[in-house]
């Protein structure tokens, strides 16, 4: 899910460096460094993927890909989409510090690789506030409520998306353990998966 949601962020953080190169050098790197680290973020989620998958023995569907994601996401104001990013980024450190970070019941390797995502995380929020900011100067106020609308719909995108996921989540609990689950047992467990899912997501807000 991470690694879908770093594939918009990165032309999003290209667009907005782009304006720097003739201007304020400091501005610049940081926004360099940024879709730099973005890029390898991308880099590190696929190889952690690939990795699962040839270890865990059996397929887990997951929603995407991300070239469908990211046009929809691209299609809206600079300042919806960086409203949304912005959340997307305090969930990712609030996830980590309250799920992640002291559970001894995770995979060390997955363990690491979300601590190192959430070092760099915690950066990049302080770059995206910037961005906002600087966007929201030279906004009007209808442009503003206008993208706050928009959040709401990439909102909704994402939503709909996870719960398409917590549906491939059951498929793949079913192919992995050769289970048979009744009704009233999927929907419970799609339901759970559902929730934890909408917990993330929301958490920031």
């Amino acid at each position: 899910m991470f690694g879908i949601v770093e594939e918009f962020i990165l032309p999003y953080v290209v667009d907005h460096a782009r304006p720097e190169l003739s201007g304020d050098d400091y501005r610049m790197q940081a926004l360099l460094q940024f879709a730099g680290e973005e890029s390898k973020q991308i880099q590190l989620f696929k190889r952690f993927r690939q990795e699962f998958e040839n270890g865990f023995g059996s397929k887990c569907d997951f929603i995407g890909p991300a070239e469908d994601v990211r046009p929809f996401v691209l299609s809206h104001s600079p300042l919806g989409v960086g409203i949304a990013i912005l959340h997307i980024e305090w969930l990712t450190l609030r996830h980590y510090i309250e799920r992640v970070r002291d559970n001894q019941n995770l995979d060390p390797q997955f363990t690491s690789l979300l601590k190192h995502h959430w070092l760099e995380e915690w950066q990049h929020t302080k770059l995206d506030t910037l961005i906002v900011e600087s966007i929201v100067k030279g906004a009007t106020a209808k442009e503003i409520d206008q993208a706050f609308a928009e959040y709401a719909e990439i909102g909704t995108f994402i939503d709909d998306g996870i719960k398409q996921q917590a549906e491939f989540e059951a498929d793949s609990f079913v192919q992995a353990t050769g289970r048979t689950l009744s009704r009233s047992e999927r929907e419970e467990m799609t339901n759970a998966v559902l929730q934890g899912m909408r917990w993330t997501i929301s958490a920031a807000a």
